[in-house]
């Protein structure tokens, strides 16, 4: 679903076009547009978007100049399927996904029987299922790589798994043993990182940053680099730990290969 049409306002070439994720993606560029950038000479038009197509696509064709909602592997796989050609600019913010439990205080309780939700999207289930893994919950096959699914577990150490979308994991809470839920849906839902997760990804070394994207081509517009260095700011630092507590973080800097 759209936000915005693509044929809002903004269309004057001083105003930089950028479709977004509602959260956190949004919310942080609208921190930007009301407190840092009109004292950089920028204006943005924020289109809010609820899928993860339109906005590479309308990047593509130019109907809008940058995008912010999404990571180094899902544009990876996304241009070669779509044949589009997405560049990151520079990273802004990592959702870890973490572990939750309301019955489980402890990994070892977690045992035979027990039930874990975790996404089933590509993407998010390779994560959560490395995260199972990397804390000895699981056992994945060697070599498995970063879209893993549920057939790449060699050990399940007797555990059952529930496959939902990413967004109806931490309602399934009640109902389930753990859930495996992205930083995004944890602040949706009201679940704190800190005092409510189990595990949770590393930040240091994480493929699965956010970053503001653009068509190949267009990384030196002025507008796009005055963009990239506020969301690279400490006051966009602040704003991000004040607000997410954790369950977004800063992630700044160039985007690995």
């Amino acid at each position: 679903m759209i936000g915005y049409g693509l044929g809002s306002g903004g269309d004057d070439k001083q105003t930089l076009k950028i479709a977004a994720s509602p959260t956190p993606h949004a919310e942080i560029l609208e921190y930007v547009e009301k407190n840092l950038a009109e004292k950089e000479g920028l204006k943005l038009d924020i289109r809010k978007f609820n899928d993860y197509i339109v906005p590479n696509t309308a990047t593509e064709s130019g109907e809008v100049d940058a995008n912010f909602f999404q990571h180094k592997p899902y544009l990876d796989d996304f241009n070669e399927k779509k044949n589009t050609h997405i560049v990151p600019v520079v990273n802004v913010e990592l959702e870890p996904l973490a572990l939750y439990s309301k019955k489980a205080h402890d990994l070892k309780e977690l045992t035979a029987g027990k039930t874990v939700a975790v996404p089933n999207d590509s993407t998010n289930e390779g994560r959560a299922l490395h995260l199972l893994a990397d804390h000895d919950v699981i056992e994945l096959k060697s070599g498995v790589g970063p879209e893993a699914t549920l057939g790449d577990i060699a050990d399940t150490k007797g555990l059952k798994f529930q496959e939902l979308e990413a967004a109806s994991v931490p309602r399934a809470l009640d109902d389930v043993d753990a859930a495996v839920v992205n930083g995004n849906y944890a602040v949706d839902t009201g679940l704190d990182p800190h005092k409510d997760a189990l595990v949770s990804e590393k930040v240091k070394g994480n493929p699965y940053a956010n970053f503001l994207a653009v068509k190949d081509g267009d990384q030196d517009d002025p507008r796009v680099k005055k963009l990239a260095k506020l969301l690279n700011s400490e006051k966009v630092k602040k704003y991000i730990e004040d607000k997410y507590d954790g369950a977004i973080v800063p992630a700044f800097g160039s985007v690995g290969s």
